[in-house]
């Protein structure tokens, strides 16, 4: 009996068990990495839509000592105004489009959109749009692509 366990552990596994688990660890590579490159990209979008929010409050602050509102984040810090990394600005691009709603309420009309730049590790040329009517988030990251 125990020379037929040494025997058995001497010859290893048959080509089928190896290709059996083969298989299953492709069919496991398989599921698991699209699923892992999606949380990453969710993650460096999420970079750029806390930025937006921070940009959108900074531009409602802005529009209560200016008259209008700021086109370019470069205006807004070098009047102190914008609290953007300067890591982040290195990775991404901004784009303010506000204006008051037509009707002449309190409400906001436009988009404040981000461009991934070089140094972004998920690539260039990325784009994050938030829309300020709506509140949501499109490109990047979504599952939606960015309007216009």
């Amino acid at each position: 009996m125990i020379n037929r366990i040494k025997q058995r552990i001497q010859e290893g596994f048959t080509l089928v068990e190896i290709l059996i688990v083969v298989v299953i660890v492709g069919i496991l590579a398989a599921i698991a990495i699209p699923t892992y490159f999606n949380y990453v990209e969710k993650a460096y979008a999420s970079d750029a839509q806390t930025q937006i929010k921070t940009l959108l409050e900074e531009c409602k602050i802005w529009k209560t000592t200016h008259e209008d509102f700021p086109t370019d984040v470069q205006e807004m810090i070098d009047e102190g105004a914008g609290n953007i990394s300067k890591s982040t600005l290195k990775k991404w691009t901004f784009e303010i489009d506000l204006q008051q709603s037509a009707d002449g309420g309190s409400d906001l009309e436009g988009t404040i959109n981000a461009t991934s730049l070089e140094e972004m590790p998920g690539g260039v040329d990325k784009k994050v749009c938030f829309d300020v009517e709506t509140g949501a988030f499109t490109g990047y990251g979504t599952n939606e692509e960015c309007a216009g």
